[in-house]
């Protein structure tokens, strides 16, 4: 291990995971495979399965630092980040801004169309939405919470009743609803590492899209990575990435999945500002395609927590 991440560098690290959010089951997973990564390291790591006697055991324990393992509302959103840099705690990933931009699809969408950056066409849906005017304009199309991550609450529409349904579905998970022009065509995922822009997946699921089950259970997922595109495809693809993680803020780590129509435009779909970390996640896939192993990779995401020493971006 070379120099900058000899292990007590760091202090003492709290691997903060779990939280309330739709995803809490998929943070304990990867939280604990980071908190095993760290420990197998030599660093001085112990985890915290999040509550609301989050911030007063923060306090009480004076950890050095926290990497933030926690997915979706109230712990990916700006939020318990906002926190950590009022007690002055240094951690991994995006700031508050960015943070919260990331996980309001809509907000993302909004900064992406003032910057030229392709992105699906969207309607938000409420209870009184003309469902039928709004596949009039989008065609088939996917719903989706406006603040959920890991597919949770999405669903299809090619008809009024489907739609009306989904939305019924999605709202149980986020009173904020967006239904969005349905890309079909390849699925693509890109990873970011500081700026450093790592090896394309191309995601082919068995499902009818890349849903939960196809993200976290069914062993049919295909992931090829490197992606099977031309060297011209995959820098286009890696650049628009970056722009749409730089554009709103991002730094640390995250992943901007993608999707390329059959005319081989791409299309950015959401900024992922805390990825999975477990056996099927694709930033550890990624990773592993640069030569970066599982380890590596989460020092390398912790290393990243001490810019905030020097003042968080």
């Amino acid at each position: 291990m070379h120099e900058p991440w000899l292990p007590q560098r760091y202090g003492r690290v709290a691997v903060v995971m779990g939280g309330t959010s739709a995803e809490r089951g998929i943070s304990l997973i990867s939280g604990n495979a980071v908190l095993e990564s760290l420990l197998r390291s030599k660093v001085d790591a112990y985890g915290i399965d999040a509550d609301n006697t989050l911030l007063h055991r923060l306090m009480n324990d004076k950890p050095a630092r926290v990497f933030l393992m926690l997915h979706g509302r109230d712990g990916e959103d700006g939020k318990v980040q906002g926190a950590l840099e009022w007690m002055g705690l240094p951690y991994t990933g995006s700031g508050v801004l960015a943070s919260a931009l990331a996980m309001d699809k809509i907000r993302s969408k909004l900064l992406w169309l003032q910057l030229g950056l392709a992105t699906a066409d969207y309607v938000e849906l409420h209870e009184n939405s003309d469902f039928a005017g709004v596949l009039d304009k989008l065609g088939s199309c996917f719903v989706k919470p406006v603040s959920e991550g890991s597919s949770i609450g999405i669903g299809i529409a090619e008809t009024v009743s489907q739609l009306q349904t989904a939305w019924s579905k999605a709202f149980e998970f986020d009173t904020n609803v967006m239904a969005e022009r349905w890309i079909r065509g390849r699925e693509f995922t890109v990873t970011l590492l500081g700026d450093q822009v790592l090896p394309v997946i191309e995601l082919e699921s068995a499902n009818k899209f890349y849903d939960y089950e196809a993200k976290y259970i069914s062993n049919e997922t295909r992931y090829l990575c490197p992606a099977p595109l031309s060297a011209e495809k995959t820098a286009e693809v890696q650049q628009q990435a970056l722009a749409a993680y730089h554009s709103l803020g991002c730094t640390g780590w995250g992943r901007v999945d993608v999707m390329q129509d059959a005319d081989g435009k791409f299309w950015l779909l959401e900024v992922n500002t805390a990825p999975g970390m477990t056996s099927h996640s694709l930033v550890p896939m990624s990773a592993k395609a640069a030569g970066l192993d599982f380890d590596a990779l989460v020092m390398q995401i912790l290393h990243s927590s001490t810019v905030m020493e020097a003042g968080h971006g």
